[in-house]
């Protein structure tokens, strides 16, 4: 550039500081001057860890390779399902060790928020917090935000607690089909305490039972149109309900949605035997009845394990949980099967066309699949 041209404030004792000086480069004789032709460019893969090394991580609490095997057992590939099973196998006797609490409330009752409270609250007490939180997955792109970490981002920052969000992937109940070996991966870790949070959806959250020991149930304040919109399915599994915020101006509309919610409480069957779930108020903001709700968990399972209720639970969820992994595994089977793929689009055109019903589709695919079952 002509020094005419150069701005004023330009240094003329220094001219190489100034950005628009265009100088003639130099090329090196070890330089190539063109790329090769027939040259592939691929993607680095990176190594997946063996089942040894996802093993010795997950008992030596590294997060990484948790990370890494939660998304193994998450993993629809067949070779990875394998890969999974065989390390759940080896760090199974290591699990069952925490209390595996549920969390579920209407939207905008703050799950995540209250999480966040009491997870850095359970941090403090020299304890051990996975939280495995459940997002929404889009019905029309199949996707989630999985937003709930940068929601976190106290808790997410703490040493003592590991955060994994998971998509529902359709899943009934918002809670994604390998949250259960999730959670015995976290309890392998060594975590003490596995919170699960719902993604909130109704009475569809009676899955989130199967799968717990403890189930929270997170209401708002005002007991008059909110109260006579619960579903009485999902109260009458909750071990205790949480009315949120009760904070500022708020708090003694939070005490009457209390009372109101233990009179009806008290007319329904317990969710736990020998446990009477009672109505406490909670705020976020400023951690007023935090200990109370913890205390009230510890409480529980001190009792439900004296008498035998916790134990014979984790049997039942054991038994719900072969069941939930057959249908699983069968509706895999059959979507995947090379017959059903083939005859489904001309079936589903048909049946759309008003040619034939849908139970004479379903029957001519089941036909084909079992075919070759036989």
């Amino acid at each position: 550039m002509d020094a005419g041209k150069k701005p004023e404030w330009s240094d003329p004792n220094e001219p190489d500081k100034f950005s628009s000086v265009i100088r003639k480069g130099q090329e090196l004789e070890s330089q190539a001057t063109s790329i090769p032709k027939n040259i592939r460019f691929q993607k680095r893969q990176s190594i997946e860890p063996s089942v040894e090394e996802l093993f010795n991580g997950v008992i030596k609490g590294d997060r990484s390779l948790l990370a890494r095997a939660i998304t193994l057992v998450e993993s629809n590939a067949e070779h990875h399902f394998y890969k999974a099973q065989e390390l759940l196998k080896k760090l199974l006797y290591k699990s069952g060790n925490s209390i595996r609490i549920g969390i579920t409330g209407v939207p905008g009752a703050g799950k995540s928020t209250f999480i966040e409270t009491f997870g850095t609250y359970l941090c403090g007490l020299g304890l051990h917090v996975a939280v495995l939180a459940i997002d929404p997955s889009s019905s029309l792109s199949g996707g989630s935000i999985l937003g709930d970490k940068t929601r976190m981002e106290q808790l997410a920052r703490n040493p003592r607690a590991f955060i994994r969000p998971s998509p529902t992937a359709g899943k009934l109940g918002g809670v994604h089909r390998k949250t259960r070996e999730a959670m015995l991966l976290c309890e392998a870790a060594g975590f003490d305490v596995i919170l699960i949070e719902t993604v909130g959806v109704g009475q569809s959250e009676v899955i989130i039972r199967d799968m717990v020991d403890f189930f929270m149930l997170l209401v708002l304040t005002g007991a008059g149109d909110e109260l006579q919109g619960m579903k009485k399915g999902i109260m009458e599994l909750a071990d205790a309900v949480i009315v949120h915020k009760a904070d500022g101006e708020n708090r003694g509309k939070a005490e009457l949605t209390r009372k109101e919610y233990s009179r009806i409480l008290h007319f329904l069957l317990p969710a736990t035997k020998g446990w009477a779930t009672k109505a406490y108020t909670c705020s976020s903001v400023n951690g007023e009845g935090v200990s109370e709700i913890w205390d009230v968990i510890k409480l529980f399972e001190e009792t439900g394990t004296m008498s035998g209720v916790l134990a014979e639970r984790r049997k039942s969820q054991q038994r719900t949980w072969i069941y939930s992994m057959i249908t699983d595994q069968l509706h895999y089977s059959f979507f995947h099967h090379p017959e059903v793929k083939l005859k489904l689009p001309q079936l589903e055109n048909e049946v759309m066309a008003g040619e034939i019903t849908a139970a004479s589709a379903v029957e001519t695919l089941f036909t084909a699949y079992l075919a070759t079952k036989k």
